[in-house]
């Protein structure tokens, strides 16, 4: 499980600084021994600070999850960094954007700070605790209090300010070092004199406690556990002794008076109660703290070895027990093949491995790949080859070509059965700067990542999860990969026709369209080169036709104007480039020109339509196609497909919708008789350019969708 620790110990990642700071911090070494334990329970953990930053860092560490998938872990120690009720600061952001932690929760917390307050509660509830009064101001009137009393902050802990006093003076001198340090109310309580008795609590419902540990005072000084004591700088030595020296009667009533006061503040997984023992045996709670120290050598950590919990032992059930709270179990259920569904374990499967598929999809994006590099693209293909064999996957031989296109299926074969169609070249230009993989918390950024790396890794980990459960040998299923997308599958077309000729449904791996949706029609597109030769004028020279550069700008904008909403055509100018002698005119355009369309009789009329307008009395020119990717319509043959896909998603509570989409892909090569869905892959964005991203969540979303979809062929 993910878990991070946070705590605080800088104060100057934060806008501004104000009011009373916190003086409060967790050591170093106790962060680096509560990281270490995580780890040795086996957990992937972290520590970060809790400032203004921290839900960014927790959103990178652990994303979005799905219905039913478990979200890391916060290991809360953290106690502020500035103002008010400073514990709760930390548990109420984690508690706004949705993050589980360890320990208790923001009114619990104040609760528990306020000493005032948890007091007036005990004694509202009949527990004992000892007579007291607040202090507001330095021309407070003296309290109706038996001196020695114990004045402390009214909201501070780790015992800052306390001092024992015996008389006003000493009183009004303590409270106004209060009042000038800490700028809050003073508590003056009766001052206990008998043993100081602290008992641990771990756990909820009801909470177990710890045998009571005693803070044993030397003999020199107040019998009170100062700040300076716990962080040994009194010059004194005080030790814990646990278990403390009760009798079993009086251990089960400070048993039982701390879980009490534990339920009724509302604390949750772990707390300490402070509580004195007068000559007389009787108990008086002092405060509670709601975030128990774990350094080495506080009396929490004492009492828990006492019951057999050693440091790492500890800090993995405080773990387990916030996880049963919010999740109804002390621990993940271990994966059993013969009790679950197989549905059940695919899920496990693949959002156990988050982090593996962003690791995977990141080692893809560092593995260049144009479609001008043939270097690149051979090795992108021995790292497939090698990723294909692994799964004991069959080469289909009429179906590959080595230079431009392979094809493999299961050992059941791919006839009738599904075909995945995803390509390795990236379509960019080969002068473009390249961009390397980088992750935000929503998104993940990097060359190629939508258009070709997300659907090689959502189909590696989808066959992984099936191959675990030993069912990938049973689905009819094949895979196609071509290396000229960027050609418009130039060399590959033939071979991918071929291959979806022979299945019963394909599903292309191109990247899904926002918000969360697959293609069901794409327009094609065809690529025309212009090219308009004149005579080479000199400037200022007289002619009775437009000069050539002229006279084409004036054709292409006639040839824009064919496009049309109402018959799903458009066409538009790419690039345009003139050749000129010095002194002289441009003499030659060259231009290139995009069409657009949905209908093969549209694109037809609207190709003869160009030609008429450049006409036969003007330049000399040629009109050349230079490529053509055929439309993929919606059919009736992929309803089934389009069914089956979004009724997984309903089960598994993914988001996922149908749509059109203007750019084209190889889905249009299906041949009619053929269901196919494309934009299977992850939802990306800004494809092609430098910020081309994909959704973060979309990448396991869509893994689980293919992979459920797969598991559900196999059964047929």
């Amino acid at each position: 499980m993910k878990v991070a620790i946070v705590y605080n110990r800088q104060q100057k990642n934060v806008i501004n600084l104000f009011g009373q700071l916190n003086q409060e911090k967790i050591g170093k070494k106790t962060i680096r021994r509560i990281l270490n334990a995580l780890k040795t329970g086996k957990h992937q953990a972290i520590a970060l600070e809790g400032d203004k930053e921290l839900v960014h860092h927790l959103e990178e560490f652990m994303p979005r999850v799905l219905k039913g998938e478990r979200p890391g872990i916060v290991f809360n120690v953290s106690y502020g960094i500035q103002g008010e009720a400073r514990y709760t600061h930390v548990p109420s952001i984690l508690e706004m954007v949705g993050i589980p932690y360890v320990a208790s929760g923001p009114l619990a917390h104040s609760l528990a700070l306020d000493k005032v307050v948890s007091k007036t509660i005990f004694r509202q509830f009949g527990l004992p605790t000892a007579d007291f009064a607040v202090l507001n101001d330095p021309g407070f009137t003296a309290p109706d209090l038996a001196y020695p009393l114990i004045v402390k902050p009214k909201n501070e802990a780790v015992s800052f300010g306390i001092r024992v006093v015996n008389n006003e003076q000493e009183l009004r001198e303590a409270a106004q070092v209060i009042f000038d340090k800490f700028s809050q109310p003073v508590l003056a309580e009766q001052y206990i004199d008998g043993r100081e008795i602290n008992v641990g609590l771990l756990g909820n419902d009801p909470p177990e406690a710890f045998p009571p540990a005693e803070i044993v005072f030397g003999e020199s000084g107040p019998k009170v556990y100062s700040y300076e004591d716990k962080t040994g700088r009194s010059g004194r030595e005080i030790k814990v002794e646990c278990p403390a020296t009760l009798s079993p009667e009086k251990t089960s009533e400070a048993q039982e008076l701390a879980q009490k006061a534990f339920r009724v503040l509302g604390l949750r997984d772990c707390a300490r109660v402070d509580m004195r023992m007068d000559k007389d045996g009787n108990f008086y709670i002092l405060e509670i703290n709601s975030l128990p120290s774990l350094g080495e050598h506080g009396s929490y950590t004492h009492a828990a070895a006492a019951v057999g919990l050693d440091y790492d032992a500890l800090v993995n059930r405080l773990v387990e027990v916030a996880v049963a709270r919010y999740f109804g179990t002390p621990k993940p259920p271990s994966i059993d093949t013969k009790k679950k569904d197989p549905e059940e374990l695919v899920f496990q499967y693949l959002t156990e491995r988050r982090d593996q598929v962003e690791k995977r999809l990141r080692e893809w994006v560092r593995r260049s790949s144009r479609t001008s590099d043939p270097v690149g693209l051979q090795e992108a293909w021995k790292e497939l080859q090698k990723t294909l064999e692994n799964f004991k996957l069959k080469p289909v031989k009429h179906l590959t070509d080595e230079r431009s296109v392979w094809t493999w299926e299961t050992a059941k074969g791919m006839k009738n059965g599904t075909l995945l169609v995803g390509h390795l070249d990236v379509p960019i230009e080969p002068e473009a700067p390249y961009q390397g993989f980088r992750r935000v918390p929503d998104l993940l950024y990097g060359e190629g990542i939508g258009s070709s790396r997300a659907g090689l890794v959502m189909m590696e980990f989808a066959l992984s999860a099936l191959r675990s459960l030993r069912r990938l040998r049973n689905i009819p299923l094949g895979m196609l990969f071509y290396l000229d997308e960027g050609q418009d599958t130039r060399y590959s077309r033939d071979f991918i026709r071929a291959a979806a000729g022979e299945v019963k449904q394909v599903l292309i791996m191109r990247p899904g369209v926002l918000p969360h949706c697959f293609v069901t029609q794409r327009r094609g597109q065809i690529k025309y080169r212009l090219i308009v030769e004149g005579e080479a004028r000199r400037l200022g020279q007289a002619g009775k036709r437009l000069e050539v550069a002229r006279w084409t700008n004036k054709q292409i904008e006639k040839i824009i104007a064919l496009s049309s909403r109402k018959e799903a055509l458009a066409i538009g100018l790419t690039d345009f480039s003139m050749r000129h002698y010095p002194m002289r005119l441009p003499h030659l355009c060259r231009a290139e020109l995009l069409m657009s369309y949905l209908d093969k009789n549209a694109a037809q009329q609207a190709e003869k339509n160009m030609r008429e307008i450049l006409g036969k009395e003007g330049y000399s020119w040629i009109l050349e196609k230079v490529s053509q990717r055929p439309p993929m319509k919606e059919k009736r043959k992929s309803q089934p497909l389009v069914k089956k896909l979004l009724a997984v998603a309903g089960e598994w509570e993914l988001p996922l919708d149908k749509k059109s989409s203007l750019w084209p892909s190889c889905a249009g090569l299906v041949p009619d008789n053929v269901g196919v869905v494309c934009g299977i892959g992850p939802v990306a964005q800004d494809l092609y350019t430098p910020q081309e991203s994909i959704n973060r969540i979309s990448l396991v979303q869509r893994t689980l969708l293919l992979a459920q979809f797969l598991l559900a062929e196999s059964k047929k």
